[in-house]
């Protein structure tokens, strides 16, 4: 086992600065991140991997290009591996890839460019995949994935046979409740109640779509999802409590857009180069609007007309054990929740996350059983 201070320089900058290239030059300062080109760090070596350590757990960092396979550890010195970092297999050889029940976050361009990649099976214990983290894995087609969301940033499966193979059967790629990918669709997007969350990126540079309403489910607009939607006209978000960097950069026809009264911060970049004069509907009052977390100088919102409509009631939140969504929680959840956990495809379920009655982002027997004692204590 070695231990070494090196540079750091990634095969993958190729990569980087085609992505970056596509972005327009008017782009703000500091509006886009990207992983640095050349970073100094401390590394070890275990095997075909490299590694880190910070506060007991463990990133691995590298890997050997030439390796056939990787079969990452749980453990290190006995620390748990809990992360597999940026360009850590960027570029590599590797067909298949073993990824313990102990990471939590794999980070951006990781796997980018692994052609030999054929499936990758995500463990229970994922919570976040970075930017591209798949993307031109020319041989990947079966995606393994955990009964629970996880939460994505912009364009992880791109340029692969799995996502080529989602978007055939849906213009809207959606997986345990999160809605990856949208560059298929066109016109007028409603989306579903039982889309819960909406990955970053999402319809980036789709100009076939109008306009999108958005389901009470959704809670934050995240960063870049209608980047570049350059004929969006119409967005009703009004249950969005969060809009974040980029979101509708350059969107040059909106219009008409509604809002949340309960909406608290809108990223300084939200509405990059919007250059379009919009009617925004704010559904609370102007004191709402007053205590958004804005940039107050922003030439979209600044030039934009407002009404402010106070009779607007927001629907309840989910009804705890509802997972047929009919308005009420009864022995017929059980029974819809029993069917889902066995696997068959025809259950009732409608909304999941209902169902999520230990609050772990995943449904299992455990659920099932706080079901039960839930109902019997009414």
């Amino acid at each position: 086992m070695k231990t070494k201070r090196v540079a750091l320089k990634t095969a993958s900058v190729i990569a980087a600065a085609a992505l970056l290239a596509a972005v327009p030059v008017s782009m703000p300062k500091g509006a886009f991140t990207s992983a640095p080109m050349t970073a100094y760090a401390d590394y070890q070596s275990l095997g075909d991997f490299y590694y880190s350590e910070e506060n007991g757990e463990i990133t691995i960092t590298g890997s050997n290009p030439k390796a056939a396979s990787a079969e990452i550890p749980a453990t290190i010195n006995g620390k748990p591996v809990t992360a597999i970092g940026d360009y850590a297999f960027n570029g590599s050889s590797i067909s298949s890839v073993t990824i313990p029940d102990s990471v939590r976050t794999i980070g951006n361009y990781t796997f980018t460019m692994c052609s030999n990649l054929k499936s990758v099976t995500l463990p229970e214990s994922i919570e976040y995949i970075g930017i591209r983290a798949f993307e031109l894995c020319s041989s990947l087609s079966e995606v393994n994935f955990p009964d629970h969301m996880i939460d994505y940033s912009a364009r992880v499966f791109d340029s692969t046979p799995w996502m080529t193979a989602q978007r055939q059967k849906s213009d809207l790629v959606v997986v345990n409740g999160v809605l990856i990918d949208g560059e298929n669709a066109k016109g007028d997007i409603v989306l579903s109640s039982d889309i819960k969350a909406v990955a970053s990126g999402t319809f980036e540079r789709n100009d076939k779509i109008t306009s999108v309403v958005f389901p009470s489910s959704i809670k934050k607009l995240k960063d870049n999802v209608f980047f570049y939607c350059s004929n969006l006209t119409s967005a009703d978000i009004r249950y969005v409590t969060e809009i974040e960097s980029m979101a509708f950069a350059y969107c040059n026809k909106l219009t008409d857009l509604k809002l949340s009264g309960k909406l608290t911060k809108i990223d300084g970049y939200g509405f990059a180069d919007v250059t379009s004069r919009a009617s925004i509907t704010v559904y609370g009052s102007k004191s709402d609007w007053d205590k958004v977390e804005k940039n107050e100088n922003d030439p979209f919102l600044r030039n934009a007309s407002y009404t402010f409509d106070e009779s607007f009631v927001e629907p309840e939140d989910d009804i705890e054990g509802d997972v047929n969504a009919d308005g009420k929680f009864n022995t017929s959840d059980l029974v819809v929740m029993n069917q889902w956990l066995v696997g068959n495809p025809d259950s009732g379920m409608k909304n999941w996350k209902a169902g999520d009655m230990d609050t772990n982002n995943k449904l299992d027997g455990f659920d099932l059983c706080l079901m039960r004692t839930a109902l019997l204590s009414k």
